[in-house]
């Protein structure tokens, strides 16, 4: 396994679930961040959020964003994919309903409200700390 690959299988097992991460994305010229639940697939982190609140706004505006969590600090483009019911979207949001079940319907979040969205988080370049090991990943290659 090269190191890219155990890279990438670390990323799975740490984020591939429930996870929280911090979003930073630029209000004009400041620095804005916040916590949220997120789940990590081939390169990309998802959040199911609105698409009326403070960070997709500023998503719209400036869509690079960097994010951290447990060891893990990386950049990515902020994207909008879309509505949870959108049928674009329906394969990923069986997964993300069965990931975020402990919460997901507790009132937080309204499908029905045409507002709520999928943000995808597509990540370029992260450095990733595991076990006293130091990984510079580039999302960006193919494997």
């Amino acid at each position: 396994m090269t190191k890219y690959e155990e890279a990438l299988k670390i990323m799975d097992e740490r984020f591939g679930h429930d996870c929280l991460i911090s979003v930073a994305t630029i209000d004009g010229k400041r620095p804005a961040v916040r916590i949220v639940n997120s789940y990590y697939e081939d390169g990309s982190f998802y959040t199911v959020t609105y698409a009326l609140s403070n960070k997709m706004k500023q998503i719209i505006n400036n869509p690079e964003v960097a994010i951290c969590g447990e060891w893990f600090t990386a950049h990515g483009t902020g994207e909008n994919i879309g509505h949870p019911g959108d049928e674009k979207n329906l394969e990923l949001m069986m997964k993300l309903r069965e990931v975020f079940k402990e919460w997901y319907y507790n009132g937080h979040t309204n499908e029905e409200d045409p507002h709520t969205c999928i943000l995808r988080i597509r990540l370029t370049d992260g450095v990733l700390y595991s076990h006293g090991r130091k990984f510079e990943i580039d999302f960006t290659v193919e494997v």
